[in-house]
């Protein structure tokens, strides 16, 4: 039997009329048995910042008070050899046109949603994949997503994904994490400026990673990999 790796998701701007330009989803995804050691260590560094080990962590609440905090969490993902992220970036959703391709902006969610997991997926190794609770109706949506990733690996039995299923971010250190490195994406694909604790976040982010953080990057690329989605020009 192979590794079994946990696959934690989440996204940035992912509605269809929300009046936000840049959708990134993202996922962050390591070994299952060192799960328990990584969620472990990130509320030891909450605490030593005097914070609740039950403070979530989340891109929105980055400011000059808890930059340090901020930037120590994220010196500890990039420590962390069993920690990977990897991102879709779509930079406008105003160019999506998806009555021209037969579809609605669900069907097409899933798809980047799809664009996002299968290069993580290797032959051999088994994947738990959880995602953050967004609405009531997510156990269906996320259903939809494992038979699409399922179908594509020949796995009709779920035996190469053996689980996906919703989780509440507050409870789940990887989910806070995915959340951090999602915001700091779009934030730096959007040329945003105006928060100088997010903005130092962002240079420390480009300098351990060595990318722009607004463009593809190499397919083989473990620690940061980002892919940026083109919509079809009319």
């Amino acid at each position: 039997m192979g590794m079994i790796y946990n696959i934690y998701c989440d996204e940035s701007a992912h509605l269809e009329h929300d009046h936000l330009p840049v959708m990134v989803l993202g996922a962050i995804w390591c070994p299952l048995e060192k799960t328990r050691e990584i969620a472990k260590h990130i509320r030891e560094i909450k605490i030593q910042y005097n914070l609740s080990a039950d403070f979530e962590i989340k891109w929105i609440k980055i400011g000059p008070a808890k930059q340090s905090f901020y930037i120590d969490i994220l010196n500890y993902f990039f420590e962390n050899c069993d920690l990977h992220f990897r991102a879709l970036i779509v930079p406008d959703k105003s160019k999506l046109h998806h009555d021209d391709f037969g579809h609605n902006h669900d069907i097409w969610y899933y798809k980047m949603y799809f664009n996002l997991l299968k290069t993580l997926l290797k032959p051999g190794e088994h994947y738990r994949i959880y995602l953050d609770i967004k609405d009531t109706s997510s156990s269906d949506k996320i259903k939809q997503l494992q038979n699409i990733l399922c179908n594509n690996s020949y796995d009709f039995n779920h035996e190469f994904i053996e689980r996906m299923q919703m989780v509440r971010s507050h409870e789940v250190e990887q989910i806070q994490l995915a959340d951090l490195l999602i915001g700091a994406i779009n934030y730096a694909v959007r040329d945003l400026k105006t928060n100088a604790a997010k903005v130092a976040f962002i240079e420390h982010m480009r300098k351990h990673s060595g990318y722009s953080l607004q463009q593809t990057t190499p397919l083989q690329e473990k620690k940061i990999n980002l892919f940026v989605w083109e919509a079809q020009e009319r």
